[in-house]
C-alpha cells in the first residue's frame, strides 16, 4: 500500500496561503460594490436570481417558461443546499458552503499530490489561482461543479466506478463534467466509469424527477441562446463593430448577447466547430497507443478547453472550471499541460480585468474593451491548440515500444518503470 509523502512545511504553506487568499475574497464578496468596479454585479446573482430559484425550488418546482433557467436539473440541489444551514440568509449560507467546497477541493489536491510520484504544483495552482477570479467563485456555483470533476478525476486511478458516479453527479449539475470521462483508459476501467457514470445519472434524474415537476425544462431554453459578449464569436462582432457593424448589444438569457445581421451565422459557426473539436478528441481517443497516469487529466482539460474557446457562450466563471482542470493535471509529475496552465492562469487574470472591473467598456464594444476581450480569448485559443497538440503527442509510443497501451495497475497510483521513462 502507498504511503502520504508527509511533508510539513509546503502543507502548512499552503494551508496558510489558503486561509489568507480566502479571507481576501470573502472580504471582497462583503465590501466590493463599495470601491470595486461592478463590484456588486458579481455577487447580486445569488441574492437575487439564485434566491429566487430557490423559492420556486422549495415548492418542488423546476423553474418553467424561465429563460435564464438553462441548468441540468442537479442544478437544483445545488441552489437547495444553502437552506440546510439555519439562521443564515440565503446568500451567506451560499458563500459558506462554496468555501467549505473550495477547501475540500484543495484538502484532495493536496492529498493526491503528496503521494509518492506526485507533486503539490496541482494543489498551489487552485489555491493560488482561483483568487485571480476575485470574489466570483464565492458568488457562483461552479465550484461545487468543479470540486465534483476534480473528485472524479482523482477517484479514477483507484476506483473507475467511482469516478464515473462523480462524472455524472457533476454532468447533472453543469453537462461539462462528463467530458472528464473522455481519457479513461480502454479496456475494463472504462466500461466501469462509463456504466457507473449511465447508471448514476440515470438514478439520480429518477430520483429528482419523483421530488420535482418539470426536471428536464431547462432544454427548451438552450435553443434561444444567441452569440455571448465574451466568446470568440461575441469578440469578432464586437470587433466588427469598431468597422460599421450595424449590430449592438442586449442583456438576453441571462447574458449580454450581440444581436443584429450574420449573428446567426455567427452561432452556426460555433456550433460547427464544437461537432469538429467533439470529432478531433474522438479521433485522439481512437488513435492513443499510450496512457500515462497523466492522460485522463490531460484529456479532460484538453476537452474542456476546446469546448469552451468553440461555445457561443464564455462567462468569466467558466476560468473556474479550468483553474480546477489545470490543477488536477498538475498533480502528475506526468502531465504534458504545464505550459497550458500558464496560459489559464493569465487568462483568468484577464477575465477579471474584463469583468467586473472594464465591463462596461467590453459591452459598449470601444477600443479598450474590444482589445481585452481580444487578448483574454487568444490566450484561450492558444490554450486549447496547445493542450490538444500535446496531448495528442503524449499518445505516442514509447520509444522502442510496441504495445498499444500502458495502463497503472488498478491497486496502485503508480505505473511501471517503462510507462514512467515515456512521459
Amino acid at each position: 500500500m502507498n504511503r502520504l509523502r508527509v511533508t510539513p512545511g509546503p502543507i502548512v504553506t499552503l494551508t496558510a496561503l489558503w486561509l489568507a487568499t480566502r479571507a481576501l475574497m470573502l472580504w471582497l464578496t462583503a465590501y466590493s460594490g463599495a470601491w470595486l468596479p461592478g463590484g456588486d454585479a458579481v455577487t447580486r446573482e445569488v441574492w437575487r436570481l439564485y434566491h429566487h430559484w430557490y423559492g420556486v425550488l422549495a415548492h418542488g418546482s423546476f423553474p418553467v417558461h424561465d429563460t435564464l433557467w438553462q441548468y441540468p436539473p442537479g442544478a437544483g440541489a445545488v441552489l437547495l443546499a444553502p437552506g440546510l444551514l439555519p439562521g443564515l440568509t440565503y446568500f451567506q449560507a451560499f458563500v459558506l458552503l462554496t468555501l467549505a467546497v473550495d477547501a475540500l477541493t484543495a484538502a484532495a489536491l493536496l492529498r493526491a499530490g503528496s503521494r509518492p510520484g506526485r507533486s503539490l504544483r496541482g494543489a498551489t495552482l487552485w489555491t493560488g489561482g482561483l483568487p485571480l477570479l476575485l470574489h466570483l467563485p464565492l458568488a457562483r456555483y461552479d465550484v461545487q461543479v468543479t470540486a465534483l470533476a476534480v473528485l472524479s478525476l482523482l477517484a479514477m486511478a483507484r476506483s473507475p466506478r467511482a469516478g464515473g458516479a462523480f462524472a455524472a453527479l457533476g454532468a447533472l449539475v453543469k453537462v461539462w463534467p462528463a467530458l472528464v470521462l473522455l481519457g479513461t483508459p480502454r479496456g475494463r476501467p472504462a466500461r466501469g466509469a462509463w456504466l457507473s457514470a449511465v447508471w448514476t445519472g440515470a438514478g439520480c434524474l429518477a430520483v429528482l424527477a419523483v421530488f420535482f415537476t418539470h426536471p428536464l425544462s431547462f432544454l427548451r431554453e438552450q435553443g434561444g441562446r444567441g452569440v455571448q459578449i465574451e466568446s470568440l464569436g461575441g469578440t469578432a462582432l464586437n470587433l466588427a463593430r469598431r468597422f460599421g457593424w450595424s449590430g449592438r448589444s442586449r442583456y438576453q438569457y441571462g447574458a449580454v448577447e450581440l444581436v443584429g445581421p450574420h449573428v446567426r451565422a455567427v452561432a452556426v459557426a460555433s456550433l460547427t466547430l464544437t461537432v469538429l473539436s467533439f470529432g478531433l478528441l474522438v479521433l485522439w481517443r481512437v488513435r492513443a497507443r499510450y496512457w500515462s497516469e497523466a492522460t485522463p487529466f490531460d484529456a479532460a482539460l484538453s476537452a474542456v478547453l476546446l469546448f469552451t474557446v468553440t461555445s457561443r457562450v464564455i462567462s468569466p466563471q467558466y476560468m473556474i472550471w479550468l483553474i480546477g482542470l489545470a490543477a488536477v493535471c498538475l498533480t502528475s509529475r506526468h502531465t504534458a499541460q504545464r505550459p497550458v496552465a500558464v496560459l489559464v492562469l493569465a487568462a483568468s487574470a484577464l477575465s477579471t480585468v474584463a469583468f467586473p472591473v472594464y465591463y462596461r467598456e467590453v459591452i459598449d464594444g470601444t477600443w479598450a474593451g474590444c482589445l481585452l476581450m481580444l487578448a483574454r480569448n487568444g490566450l484561450l485559443t492558444a490554450a486549447a491548440v496547445l493542450s490538444f497538440v500535446r496531448l495528442w503527442r503524449s499518445a505516442r509510443p514509447p520509444a522502442g515500444g510496441t504495445g498499444p497501451t500502458t495502463r497503472p495497475r488498478p491497486d496502485s497510483d503508480r505505473l511501471p518503470d517503462r510507462a514512467l521513462s515515456a512521459s
